[in-house]
């Protein structure tokens, strides 16, 4: 796991996105590995339409980083500052490549993106992806549901190659590594 857990503001309104809680074996797995013991958590957000006292905000151990534009409501910025470590990353909209690098002055070196589609969208499009991890289920279903990525398509699709496939309980788990 990345030293920042990356998401939208919409998916952490819809998953209910609590404050990271490794396990023990895991903590120490992140220490020998030089990270900080739990990861912090960074949402992508231009409008701050977070509700600042779920436990997130207010029952983690690291504060979560807040990457949002400079046209979101200042009162909200203001307010997210007192629960959170805000990053003003563009203008209208928020920069990704200004806010990811933004967290690499901060020492972050790894980032793993939990979606949403629209964000996983927007990184494709901004060539901001290096890895992608793809779970394959042995369930065929139907419905309305969108792709990994929404958004527009970048100029030419990015090329990646196969890390490595591992099968378990019927699940395929892919790791994909972007050719650069």
């Amino acid at each position: 796991m990345g030293d920042v857990v990356l998401a939208g503001a919409g998916t952490v309104r819809a998953e209910h996105y609590g404050p990271a809680r490794p396990s023990a074996d895991l903590r120490a797995a992140r220490r020998d590995r030089g990270q900080a013991e739990v990861p912090r958590v960074a949402i992508v957000t231009r409008s701050l339409d977070l509700d600042l006292t779920r436990p997130l905000f207010t029952e983690g151990e690291m504060r979560p980083y807040v990457l949002t534009c400079e046209s979101s409501p200042p009162e909200r910025r203001t307010a997210a500052a007192a629960v959170a470590d805000v990053i003003i990353a563009g203008d209208v909209t928020v920069d990704l490549p200004a806010a990811m690098a933004a967290l690499h002055d901060r020492e972050v070196r790894t980032i793993t993106c939990e979606g949403g589609p629209h964000l996983n969208g927007d990184l494709v499009l901004a060539d901001l992806i290096d890895e992608w991890a793809l779970t394959l289920s042995p369930l065929l279903v139907g419905g309305d549901a969108r792709r990994a990525t929404t958004g527009l398509l970048p100029p030419a699709p990015l090329e990646m190659h196969l890390d490595w496939i591992l099968e378990g309980d019927g699940l395929l788990l892919t790791r994909w590594l972007r050719d650069r």
